[in-house]
């Protein structure tokens, strides 16, 4: 059995910036490609089943990670639109496609019955005015100092109320 702790950080005036501009980074990337997915259903779900279409093209296949990856992180960071991702790290953009490919799958299990429980809805767009906010990972190699300090990638060293000692070391993330 896996137990979850929660525990305060404590950030100065610079890392509540750097801190916002890593989930705004998330939150754009999750809606650019959320975006892109769901203009390519809509246009296949115009055609119809192979077997009666309604409309003449072909089937545009739904990107996948890697795809999304080149194109909305990669490339994207080289536009001057979108040169603040940047700013993030790359980990956490990775993890945002792979939590969206995750949101797909869950809803199309739920619709064939794949997936057991209540109807999954499709993912939404994510909101600036959300308050629940998650970004790092431990594949973003995040890590717990000497002195009790929290070291996050591109926010730096964070101090950390610590309520209790930690029964083991961290297997997933900050969340």
């Amino acid at each position: 059995m896996q137990l979850r702790f929660q525990y305060r950080v404590i950030l100065t005036p610079g890392q509540r910036i750097r801190a916002a501009r890593v989930f705004g980074c998330r939150r754009v990337v999750w809606n650019d490609a959320l975006a892109m997915q769901k203009k390519r259903k809509a246009s296949n779900k115009r055609l119809g089943p192979p077997k009666d279409r309604i409309a003449e093209g072909p089937y545009q296949s739904i990107p996948k990670n890697a795809e999304l990856g080149k194109t909305l992180v990669t490339v994207a960071k080289k536009t001057e639109d979108r040169a603040f991702l940047s700013n993030c790290p790359v980990g956490v953009m990775q993890q945002t496609l792979r939590d969206l490919d995750a949101a797909w799958k869950a809803h199309e299990d739920s619709k064939t019955g794949k997936r057991k429980g209540p109807k999954v809805a499709t993912p939404r767009f994510k909101s600036r005015k959300d308050t629940r906010q998650t970004a790092l990972t431990r594949s973003d190699r995040w890590s717990i100092l000497e002195d009790g300090m929290l070291r996050l990638p591109k926010i730096g060293d964070v101090r950390v109320t610590w309520t209790r000692d930690l029964p083991s070391g961290p297997s997933s993330g900050c969340r």
